[in-house]
């Protein structure tokens, strides 16, 4: 499968390396400058692209971008993108870091914000699990305790085609339902974070209390950012198991 990244960071480098470590066939594009670019894809084992052709001759675009960033993509980005090439969405809206969306603070669910801006729809992936998760926690299909992911969109032949991506990851799939559903594993709910299996994601999605969600989110980062040291992978984990009291893990 043909893949374009927008964004390489923590999130964005390592889905290119998985899906290049997979077989597909992956390029990238972020904001540094060539050379940058072109050495940050050397090490990802990928290809470098400007922002035109990252989304040319491809099946599924990638955008791991902070969520402020969304609207700063050019207008025509997608003018002549095929309505086939699917289109995720990996952000995750934080106040602190990408000011106040009003829409957003109203109520409105993070990637049917982003799909409004880009006016194409998209499907939710890949922004349950932190980074470390994402770069280390993956297992082969087989194996116990395997980690689970939430997907999420109004196409379901879209869906199955991000849920074998996340596979090729390391990953179990749950289907969260459409993209309105998708605020069940935005930051501040039980799925968000917590690095459950499937069944126990399916739980934790059904748990969601969507206005919940924004006060446990900003609590989370208060108290993160009061601790004196920045707590370890599995403290954060920990962290955020424990926010909620039904979250299956918690127990």
């Amino acid at each position: 499968m043909k893949i374009g990244i927008i964004g390489t960071g923590a999130i964005g480098g390592t889905i290119a390396k998985k899906m290049a470590e997979a077989g597909h066939t992956v390029k990238i594009n972020n904001s540094d400058d060539a050379e940058k670019l072109n050495a940050h894809a050397k090490e990802l084992g990928v290809s470098p692209a400007n922002q035109k052709d990252v989304v040319k001759d491809v099946d599924v675009i990638i955008l791991s971008l902070p969520t402020i960033a969304i609207p700063t993509l050019p207008k025509n980005l997608f003018a002549e993108v095929p309505e086939n090439v699917i289109v995720v969405d990996t952000s995750n809206y934080y106040p602190f870091r990408d000011a106040d969306i009003e829409e957003i603070k109203n109520g409105k669910v993070e990637s049917v914000w982003v799909s409004e801006q880009l006016g194409r729809p998209v499907i939710k992936a890949f922004n349950n699990l932190l980074a470390e998760t994402l770069i280390s926690g993956g297992k082969n299909p087989d194996a116990e305790n395997r980690i689970a992911m939430a997907v999420a969109g109004d196409n379901d032949d879209a869906k199955k085609v991000i849920a074998g991506l996340v596979n090729d990851a390391g990953y179990d799939v749950v289907d969260s339902g459409s993209l309105s559903e998708s605020w069940r594993h935005q930051p501040g709910t039980p799925a968000y974070c917590t690095e459950l299996e499937a069944e126990e994601l399916k739980q934790a999605l059904k748990d969601a209390v969507k206005e919940e969600a924004p006060v446990k989110r900003d609590q989370a980062i208060v108290e993160l950012s009061a601790m004196s040291s920045y707590p370890s992978h599995p403290d954060v984990v920990k962290f955020n198991r424990a926010l909620f009291e039904k979250n299956p893990k918690t127990k």
